[in-house]
């Protein structure tokens, strides 16, 4: 593996480091909704609908982000995203009113990451990497950016204790502002498989009509859902539950670390068994984790044991979910079509924000949306299942 993945070195460390900086920053945006919250007076709605609009805005510039990382080559794209990113970090810093914080928490860095972020990254290591360790390479960029998550988490809490949360943003700013030089490093060539030339228009309609297709989309909207829900109001919930305010840094640290490990995995895995097959195992694996974790008596240990075991599902279905896109049609159109599947993972991750503040501020509890997550866990266990993981007719007569 080591020998066939070697001549990629540098483009996989590039987009590690890049998946480093974008999910590392993002991962901590919880920790800003009470200081923010209650320096202005707002309701966990405000902050909740601005991280919300963060996600759709993502959502939808990502097939668009894919498109044009597709026809004009990753490293402009890339950098462009690491400018808006880092601008609407900058912004954030200085938002005193629920507008502004959309505007700039919301759109301008929902937007950056498009271009930053596992659609992009993950397709230009797809691309290069032969089709045999196309899974494992996947998940060795994944879960190396993923570790980002874990690092940079207790360092933006120290930014809050140190400087505040205004000061912190900035400082975050300047650090999301390294993904612009290091865009330079993702430049890659496409191992195609002899595949015949398609316009976007003929790759969207083939994709659009296939059924599995449809229902990796269908399911990766519940793993936004999940995630974005998660990572946004899981330290507000053990605050509310009267865990110290350190528990919740404590463990969505721990769902960055162990997302390290799942990830890996879940690339090695996807070279030996059925992708969809894996993300039905993932999900269903969620759903319990979840129902164990609302159901079970809390305290620190139980919330710990949450962190580490979602951390090992978190991520996992990234990999397995753009490979097997890439095992159906081909890599040529790669991050234009992970990009389609990414929005409606976006859309998820927009309603499972925006539901955790708007139910929380109407019952002033989370239990409905964490009995959501459970059931829609259950839901994408069953549409991953049908899916078959087989080239679509166009490249089975390429390879003939």
């Amino acid at each position: 593996m080591a020998s066939t993945l070697r001549p990629h070195f540098w483009l996989m460390l590039g987009a590690a480091l890049i998946l480093f900086l974008s999910l590392g920053i993002r991962h901590g945006f919880g920790l800003f909704l009470t200081p923010m919250s209650n320096e202005f007076g707002w309701n966990r709605e405000v902050f909740a609908f601005a991280m919300a609009l963060q996600n759709l805005a993502w959502g939808v510039a990502q097939p668009f982000a894919g498109a044009l990382a597709d026809r004009y080559g990753a490293r402009k794209t890339i950098a462009m995203g690491g400018a808006l990113y880092a601008l609407g970090l900058s912004l954030m810093s200085f938002s005193t009113t629920a507008l502004s914080l959309s505007l700039s928490a919301g759109l301008l860095i929902g937007i950056g990451l498009s271009g930053t972020s596992f659609s992009v990254l993950l397709a230009v290591v797809g691309q290069a990497a032969p089709p045999e360790k196309r899974s494992m390479a996947m998940g060795i960029a994944a879960a190396a950016g993923s570790f980002g998550q874990f690092a940079m988490l207790p360092g933006s809490l120290q930014l809050l204790e140190w400087v505040g949360w205004a000061a912190g943003l900035l400082i975050l700013g300047l650090i999301a502002a390294l993904i612009v030089p290091l865009a330079s490093m993702v430049k890659g060539t496409i191992q195609s498989q002899n595949e015949p030339q398609q316009t976007m228009r003929e790759a969207l309609v083939e994709a659009c009509s296939h059924s599995g297709f449809r229902l990796l989309a269908f399911g990766f909207f519940v793993c936004g859902f999940q995630v974005v829900f998660i990572g946004i109001h899981l330290p507000a919930y053990l605050v509310d539950k009267q865990l110290p305010i350190m528990a919740g840094a404590t463990v969505l640290a721990l769902v960055g670390l162990f997302n390290v490990f799942g990830t890996y995995i879940a690339g090695w895995l996807g070279e030996r068994y059925s992708k969809p097959r894996l993300l039905s195992a993932l999900y269903l694996a969620r759903s319990v984790v979840i129902a164990l974790f609302v159901f079970m008596p809390l305290s620190l240990w139980t919330a710990y044991a949450f962190g580490i075991t979602m951390g090992l599902l978190w991520l996992s279905t990234v990999p397995l979910t753009n490979g097997t896109i890439a095992t159906l049609f081909g890599v040529r159109n790669l991050s234009m079509l992970s990009g389609i599947v990414f929005l409606f993972h976006q859309i998820g991750s927009f309603l499972g924000g925006w539901l955790g503040g708007y139910l929380f501020d109407k019952t002033g509890s989370y239990d409905i949306v964490w009995y959501l997550s459970i059931a829609l866990s259950l839901m994408a266990a069953a549409l991953n299942w049908p899916i078959r993981e087989q080239a679509v007719p166009r490249l089975q007569q390429a390879l003939t």
